[in-house]
């Protein structure tokens, strides 16, 4: 990818969607809205300085070829790469992402994006307002466009209260309760674990040792919601996980005015189990917050801020931390 690009179509971007469930991408134009994509069903793995580059890359230079020759993209010039977990494990990434793509694909501006800012622009572009993103993970973002406030997003052992793993774990506690002959246990619950994941007895030699445990966990949400119409403790465990989400929203919201309030992420596809607690809740903490529609996912915010970035019109909070923009002569 050598060739300059054409400035009657836009500059090259290159978008990263990079979570807990895997990696997608898309390559583009800044003018022309045009995208061609691949996707990955492999998380990036993590080490001893948090979020592997070289594995990132490993997966991102056959995804990303292939995408710019079906876009026709002969030259990229701006990548944005929304990653889980950036904020706290992104270290390797700040320290020599920018360099790798710029040797892989001549790229000469990059952004590293924390996976809630990606989601924030694709739910509700550059605005003030405040998103929770609720996938794998959960996690809270707003701004008023002077500073980003975050909440949770701590990762599904120490935080993430309300998506799509922690749904998943409080199920098979719940399974794991019944199995035992524990209070607080589900009957529907355990049936559904053991169909999925066989008996509960090797559960946690089959789960304890994965990468993608995470993402193992939140495959087990959707049994939850499809059993909460008809088990209280179900039910009880996604009305939980509505609670956590609407304070979390309440910790990042904008003060004035009032602000929009979207949902983005897997976790929306769960349905009237979720999303009418979730309404009641966000009725009685944010009264002033104007519920509104997600307009795109984290991938469609990336292509969002690469298109700012590269057109020179981007307002969002650069912070060096949850934003952060290298520029290459």
């Amino acid at each position: 990818m050598t060739v300059p690009a054409d400035p009657e179509r836009g500059h090259g971007i290159l978008a990263v969607d990079s979570g807990g469930s895997g990696l997608r991408v898309a390559v583009g134009t800044s003018g022309t809205g045009a995208l061609a994509g691949r996707s990955s069903t492999v998380p990036v793995r993590t080490g001893e300085r948090g979020i592997d580059p070289g594995h990132l890359m490993d997966q991102l230079v056959p995804m990303v070829r292939a995408s710019g020759a079906e876009a026709g993209v002969a030259a990229l010039t701006t990548a944005v790469v929304g990653a889980a977990g950036l904020a706290t494990l992104g270290d390797g990434l700040r320290a020599g992402l920018a360099d790798a793509l710029a040797r892989a694909f001549g790229v000469r501006t990059t952004a590293l994006a924390a996976d809630a800012v990606t989601a924030f622009t694709g739910a509700l572009g550059a605005r003030a307002g405040a998103v929770v993103a609720a996938g794998t993970g959960l996690i809270a973002i707003g701004t008023d466009l002077t500073d980003w406030q975050r909440a949770d997003g701590w990762g599904h052992l120490l935080g993430d209260c309300g998506g799509g793993a922690w749904i998943g774990r409080a199920g098979l506690e719940a399974a794991l309760r019944a199995h035992d002959g524990r209070p607080g246990g589900s009957a529907r619950l355990l049936a559904r674990a053991e169909e999925r994941f066989g008996p509960m007895t090797g559960l946690p030699g089959r789960l304890y040792p994965r990468p993608d445990r995470a993402a193992v966990l939140a495959s087990f949400a959707p049994e939850v919601a499809g059993c909460a119409e008809d088990d209280p403790v179900a039910s009880d465990i996604l009305r939980a996980a509505a609670r956590h989400m609407a304070e979390s929203a309440a910790a990042v919201c904008p003060p004035d005015g009032h602000p929009p309030f979207a949902l983005t992420g897997g976790l929306v596809r769960l349905g009237a189990p979720l999303l009418v607690p979730l309404a009641e809740e966000v009725a009685r903490l944010l009264p002033r917050a104007r519920r509104v529609d997600a307009e795109g996912d984290p991938l469609h915010g990336a292509v969002r801020i690469a298109a700012d970035l590269a057109e020179g019109r981007l307002v969002l909070p650069v912070d060096g931390v949850l934003l952060s923009v290298t520029h290459r002569a």
